[in-house]
């Protein structure tokens, strides 16, 4: 997807016309059915007029111009990008990164400088640092930049146009000397010098062909945490860490690099929705700091979640990752830094029936792993409450944070990697299941790269995700809540609980399930093990899992009245005995229930409703 693309006389035109911000602002209400803030028309006018000088004094008329263009799998989007073929008639681009800075401070963060932006003084990427991982992040996911016999030449610059240098200033530091060098940074006194950079690796222009070249090539699957996590902690790296993220990952860097010289507690809460990286942070900084010999642990509250870690890390795991009932009888700063995932899921107080009398406390939660860790990191998502007894919340650690005199650092990541980078896709799914209000009312499957499709049987769903299975995608089923949960019979073998007129599946194994058959998965294994796609997942073992294509089935424990115009909860039709005895919180649950069902894929998800008016309520949003 891309705002605006075209040659570049015909971008100079109409920038001199005064008509490009508005044909940007047309097209971004196109594609995600609201306006763009009055402040973002008003950088591209000023931003775009900027480079368009440029363009025109280096007489740079015959190549292809390319704006807003949302990077593959994700939703971020680059400014600019020029395109044409260098004097070897090479195919080229260049990426081009645009600031309306006009000073900034140094940061202790290694790869971060401080400016003003949005009214206030923020900790932001270095511009040749920003622009340099989107160029990493282009080679690595699209195919014509690094998977034909001819790949086009990719480069990456930034210009700051409104940015006059001082003496020694902190945007040309020392520690940012070798991402300028790679991906040079310009400002208002370096035109000459960006002309001549532009020029001298697109002089033969030709543009239009490269530019139809990058927007129709194919991207490759992006990467799924659990496949990759164990070359991660290995030291590999896999992922390309982009804007916020980075700026979390350096942000704890930069308090360790600074030591734990008078004692200060640190809490890091890292608050985003579904697929926007919480966790790809959570296992490079695990990786990296155990290599610098941090004492580094990894916490979740999920046995799915953590034991599908040790599978694919090995027997070493267990050692630093744990659940957050863990550390009950842990010593006061025994551990550096606790990355604390899924924070949404701590709970009032550790202990739970099982322990033993002498050992329960009412300590909350919370407090054990803030006193266990100098840094504390809580990666939070506030709509991924499926349980009663789940009390995690933003505003919840906060307080208790405040309440033992940490310094608070709270970070928002708004980059979307899953459902193909579509943030419409996830807000219009809060939208409709009256979540949160949001301008993304209708969906238009048209328009948008994510698969999303309602079909007439949960038979036409399975099938869609077993084809997707067998060309190479992952893919599972899941559904809601609405069928007994049965142990396997005496011989290993499940029992189709899930059954729908001629459909019939069994649920994943159970947690408690000590004998199975050969070929079936473990519970905490069935989102990693590939012969999970023979069974059903449930909620609690689908959570905090990512696959290519989701198949949904949505139960009748959630309906929507038409006559009401409201949602309505349905306990009857509920077999999850907890979240039905949680009284006037039931709704709730059941609504982030489904979200987290809907939003597990990240390239389609395949819906049946069993309730008819819940289904038409959905296509009546549908464009």
């Amino acid at each position: 997807m891309r705002l605006y693309s075209g040659s570049s006389e015909q971008f100079i035109r109409d920038t001199i016309q005064n008509q490009i911000s508005e044909k940007l602002r047309e097209a971004f209400f196109y594609y995600f059915r609201y306006n763009p803030s009055p402040s973002e028309v008003g950088s591209w006018r000023n931003s775009l007029r900027a480079i368009k000088d440029i363009f025109q004094d280096a007489k740079l008329m015959d190549h292809g111009v390319i704006l807003e263009y949302q990077l593959p799998l994700m939703s971020r989007r680059l400014d600019c990008m020029i395109c044409g073929r260098d004097v070897d008639s090479r195919d080229s681009a260049i990426i081009i990164e645009l600031k309306q800075w006009d000073k900034c401070q140094e940061s202790h963060g290694e790869n971060e400088v401080i400016s003003w932006v949005g009214g206030d003084y923020r900790e932001l990427l270095h511009p040749s640092v920003q622009v340099g991982r989107y160029k990493m992040y282009l080679q690595d996911t699209h195919t014509e930049f690094y998977d034909s016999t001819n790949p086009i030449d990719l480069k990456a610059c930034a210009y700051l146009h409104n940015y006059n240098c001082d003496t020694d200033d902190a945007i040309f530091a020392q520690k940012f000397k070798e991402s300028i060098s790679e991906f040079p940074l310009f400002t208002a006194d370096d035109v000459d010098s960006l002309k001549k950079y532009l020029t001298g690796k697109l002089e033969k222009g030709e543009g239009l062909e490269v530019l139809q070249r990058i927007e129709k090539s194919k991207y490759r699957p992006s990467k799924k945490l659990m496949q990759h996590v164990g070359n991660v902690i290995k030291g590999k790296p896999e992922y390309i860490l982009l804007d916020d993220q980075l700026i979390v990952y350096d942000k704890v860097l930069s308090i360790l690099k600074n030591g734990f010289h008078n004692k200060q507690k640190f809490v890091l809460i890292v608050k985003g929705g579904p697929g926007t990286g919480k966790s790809v942070i959570a296992i490079n900084l695990m990786a990296d700091l155990s290599l610098l010999n941090y004492n580094t642990q990894y916490a979740t509250g999920s046995r799915a979640f953590t034991q599908t870690l040790w599978q694919a890390i090995g027997a070493r795991a267990s050692t630093q990752f744990k659940y957050f009932n863990s550390y009950m009888d842990s010593e006061y700063n025994s551990v550096d830094v606790l990355l604390c995932d899924e924070a949404h899921r701590i709970r009032e107080v550790s202990h739970n029936r099982f322990t033993p009398i002498q050992k329960r406390t009412n300590k909350p939660q919370v407090e054990e792993l803030i006193n266990t860790s100098k840094v504390s990191l809580f990666f939070i998502d506030d709509d991924q409450v499926v349980r009663p007894g789940e009390i995690g919340s933003t505003a919840f650690i906060k307080n208790k944070a405040e309440e033992m005199n940490c310094k608070i650092e709270e970070y928002v990541l708004d980059i979307q990697f899953r459902c193909s980078g579509s943030e419409a896709f996830i807000n219009w799914i809060n939208n409709t299941l009256g979540i949160h209000k949001t301008p993304n009312v209708l969906w238009n499957s048209k328009e948008e790269e994510f698969d999303f499709k309602i079909l007439k049987s949960p038979i036409d769903v399975e099938n869609e995700i077993r084809q997707k299975e067998q060309v190479g995608f992952s893919a599972r089923m899941m559904a809601g809540f609405c069928w007994k949960w049965s142990m396997p019979t005496r011989d290993g073998h499940l029992i189709n609980d899930v059954v729908i007129d001629e459909y019939q599946r069994p649920w994943n194994a159970k947690p408690e399930a000590k004998k199975l058959v050969p070929g079936i998965p473990k519970a905490p294994l069935w989102a990693y093990d590939p012969a999970g796609i023979d069974q059903i997942g449930c909620i609690y073992t689908a959570q905090g899992f990512e696959f290519d294509y989701a198949g949904v089935i949505f139960g009748n424990d959630l309906k929507y009245n038409f006559e009401n115009q409201e949602w309505i909860g349905i306990r009857e039709n509920s077999a999850d005995g907890v979240v039905k005895r949680s009284n006037d919180k039931f709704i709730d649950l059941v609504k982030n229930t489904y979200r987290v069902l809907l939003t597990r894929g990240m390239q389609g998800c395949y819906v049946y409703f069993m309730d008819k008016d819940t289904e038409y309520f959905f296509k009546s949003r549908m464009d």
